[in-house]
């Protein structure tokens, strides 16, 4: 592929979107969306080969670190998918993913999620939301050997939930996400596994009952790559502060995790 041109991006919203919309909705053991074929096949395939490389991965630690080993490593990096983060790429690697952030970032998808997740969002919010309440942050991230999360629901700040799986084949089929139902008495009831294979994924609205986790990977032989794509909820002006300021403050960030390599 040559130089993304505006027909490019036009086109990958278009498909995205599109596949957004096909996708099969399921209601146990909450209301989600799986997700098949969300990039073209020759853009999936450029993304396998323009990965960026180890070093333009920082450590994304997770609440409370659960992602930091004991030797200070991380178990799960991320690559922020916006231009500012982006811009210590190079070529086409660089463009690339400037379009693969632009498109996820799109209103047409961001329409296409919030028109599909209908059931899920009136849950939450009854009708008191608009598509325009919901801020995207993609992030594509890289979990290595030991990386595991229990059962959670997700913030409260967060009021969409997307990972789109980015393996080369079905060799790591198997650890994909796990939705659980909880259980009065407590403790939780594993329902689905969702398939971890190439181009394909899950959506769900964030709520009270939306209970999934990874289970411990072990040794893996290689990453496991996907996309994580969060709306987060942006309909206060508090809301919009924060979640704009947290934008530049990874920046800055990843800026000086760059200046001191």
């Amino acid at each position: 592929m040559l130089k993304s041109t505006k027909s490019d991006l036009d086109y990958l919203v278009s498909h995205i979107a599109q596949a957004i919309r096909a996708a099969e909705a399921y209601d146990d053991p909450f209301y989600h969306l799986v997700l098949d074929g969300i990039f073209p096949a020759d853009i999936y395939a450029e993304m396998q080969e323009l990965m960026p490389s180890a070093g333009h991965f920082r450590a994304l630690a997770g609440r409370g670190n659960v992602n930091i080993r004991d030797d200070g490593s991380a178990t799960r990096v991320k690559v922020d998918l916006f231009p500012e983060y982006l811009r210590h790429l190079e070529g086409r690697r660089k463009e690339l993913w400037n379009m693969i952030g632009a498109a996820l970032c799109s209103v047409p998808v961001r329409d296409a999620f919030v028109e599909r997740l209908e059931p899920g969002l009136k849950r939450r919010f009854g009708t008191a939301y608009k598509a325009s309440d919901f801020f995207p942050i993609p992030m594509l991230t890289r979990d290595t050997s030991g990386y595991r999360i229990p059962e959670h629901t997700d913030t409260r700040w967060k009021g969409i939930t997307v990972q789109l799986y980015l393996p080369r084949d079905e060799a790591l089929n198997g650890v994909g996400t796990v939705f659980s139902s909880k259980e009065p008495e407590g403790g939780f009831t594993r329902v689905k596994q969702m398939d971890f294979v190439p181009n394909h994924g899950y959506a769900f609205a964030v709520g009270d009952n939306t209970w999934h986790s990874v289970d411990p990977t072990g040794v893996l032989p290689t990453s496991r790559d996907s996309i994580l794509h969060t709306y987060f909820v942006d309909q206060t002006a508090f809301e919009k502060m924060r979640n704009r300021g947290k934008r530049v403050g990874n920046f800055l960030k990843n800026e000086f995790r760059q200046l001191a390599g």
